[in-house]
Formats: C-alpha cells, structure tokens, sequence
C-alpha cells in the first residue's frame, strides 16, 4: 500500500480530490504562466512611473534650484512642483503605452483570479462544500427575503398605526 500513495487517498474522505488533481495541476501550471506574463507587466508598469517621476523631478530640480528659504519660496516651490507632477503624471496616464501596458496588467491578474476561483471551487466540491456561485445565490435569495420582509413589517405598521387611531 505505502507505495501506491494516491491508492491510500482513494479510500477515505480524500478520494474526491484525487479524482479532481488533475484539474488543479492544471490550474496550477496556466497560474504559474499567468505569473510570469503578470509580473512583466507589473514590472513595465511600475518603470513606467519611476521613469515619470525621474523626469518630473528632474524638471522640478531645473525650474527651482534653491533651497527654499522662507513661506513664500516655499508656496512657489510646491506649486512648481505640483504642476511639473500633475502634467507628467497626466501625460503618462492618457499615454497609449501606459494604457495598453495597464490593460494587459488587469487582464493577468483577472486571469489568475480565475485560475484561483477554479482551484477553489474543485476543492470545496471535493470536501462536498458548496461553491462561490452557490453561496451567491443563497445570500441573493437572503437579501431579497430581508427586504421583502422589511417591506411587509413596515405595511403592518401603518395598518397597526391606522386601526390605533
């Protein structure tokens, strides 16, 4: 029996999520490919704003080289650099490099929420759990009967209130 490891699995309480392994080693693996493409893209995004912010500083560090010295220097040194941020950081974000960069950084990381989602859900099937979708459903269906009783409780009210009177 020891060397026959899944055969052990198959007899108890495990035995659904043995059949179900496979799928999530296959999740598993297009998770770890999504990983790879994700982290490109987080890479490219967070260059993209250091790369911004170098130049905006930079910008800042030509247009007011002193050392501010007093409230009003102060005043004028932030709204310099205010400005010079606001329409770097502007251009950057209207970029369409930025965009479709951000795009395909949203749809990674959907995608592994995906692949997480699916892992999920064949592991509370495997115990005989309901899914998310299922626990949806009834918290649909809960909320809905809270409201449709709120409702009857407050027209019994008024007619409470109207025989009162």
């Amino acid at each position: 029996m020891s060397s026959k490891p899944q055969s052990l699995a198959s007899i108890g309480p495990m035995r659904a999520f043995a059949a179900n392994s496979k799928k999530v080693t296959t999740e598993l693996i297009e998770i770890n490919e999504g990983l790879i493409g994700f982290n490109q893209y987080l890479a490219e995004y967070y260059k993209q704003l250091s790369d911004a912010w170098n130049v905006a500083q930079k910008k800042v560090n030509l247009k007011a080289p002193e050392i501010p010295r007093d409230v009003e220097q102060i005043e004028a040194f932030k709204r310099i650099w205010i400005d010079i941020f606001d329409n770097d950081f502007t251009e950057l974000f209207d970029s369409k490099k930025f965009g479709e960069n951000y795009g395909k950084l949203v749809s990674k990381e959907l995608e592994l929420t995906k692949h997480w989602n699916n892992i999920a859900n064949v592991v509370l099937q495997s115990v005989n759990l309901p899914s998310k979708e299922e626990i949806d459903e009834v918290y649909k269906a809960v909320h809905s009967l809270k409201k449709r009783v709120g409702k009857l409780e407050r027209e019994l009210k008024k007619k409470d209130m109207k025989r009162d009177a």
